[in-house]
């Protein structure tokens, strides 16, 4: 229905705007003001949109019926010689929009169950809407936890990792985004491996929170 699609793009939007704009409050809160200055920390939508990753591609993945939708928002900037503790502040920042994404997909699964208990219907339109909000917030935090270049996962990894590591690790970058693409083309049954992982761990998910 057309309703569900022009608001599904907004929950699409607005998950992916939280995601980046988390990353910037956690740095804030480590000492990094450049998000803050160059005013990212918004939920204004215009500073965060990305032509290729928050437009182009959901678009594309929608109209050609993939099972899986997700996207992007143009990285807020974070400079990690201003935190105040290197090494914990590359976590946290690193980990903050997954944890954002796993955060709106529960909310969105308790609100879900609430109105179920309710003895009165609730629209089914809103229905499905938190039902989408719990998938592509899923979604996107799965597909962030990816220990692959440019995705969170990645950051997170590389914070952790001794400095030789570290410094070896960091030669994938130039890489990330080819191996992105050979994971998404790599066939697996009727998708790609990406897409299969992905699912698979979206399901799982989905499960521990009801749906």
């Amino acid at each position: 229905m057309p309703e569900f699609f022009a608001l599904s793009i907004i929950v699409l939007l607005f998950s992916v705007i939280v995601h980046e704009v988390m990353h910037g409050l956690v740095a804030l809160k480590f000492g990094d003001t450049t998000a803050q200055r160059m005013g990212r920390l918004t939920l204004n939508p215009i500073p965060h949109i990305d032509l290729f990753g928050t437009i182009l591609l959901p678009a594309l993945l929608i109209f050609t019926g993939s099972p899986i939708l997700f996207g992007w928002a143009k990285p807020v900037p974070v400079n990690p010689l201003n935190f105040s503790n290197l090494k914990k502040g590359a976590l946290a920042v690193s980990g903050a929009g997954i944890l954002a994404n796993f955060g709106l997909a529960a909310l969105a699964a308790l609100i879900y169950h609430i109105l179920n208990t309710l003895p009165q219907n609730f629209p089914f339109l809103l229905g499905s809407l938190l039902q989408f909000t719990v998938k592509i917030n899923l979604v996107l935090g799965i597909f962030n936890l990816f220990p692959i270049p440019p995705l969170d996962g990645s950051k997170v990894l590389l914070s952790q990792l001794p400095y030789n590591l570290a410094k070896e690790y960091q030669k994938l970058d130039r890489y990330g985004i080819l191996i992105l693409l050979i994971f998404m083309m790599i066939p697996f049954g009727q998708s790609s491996l990406l897409q299969a992982i992905l699912g698979f761990l979206v399901r799982l998910f989905s499960n521990l929170l009801g749906f």
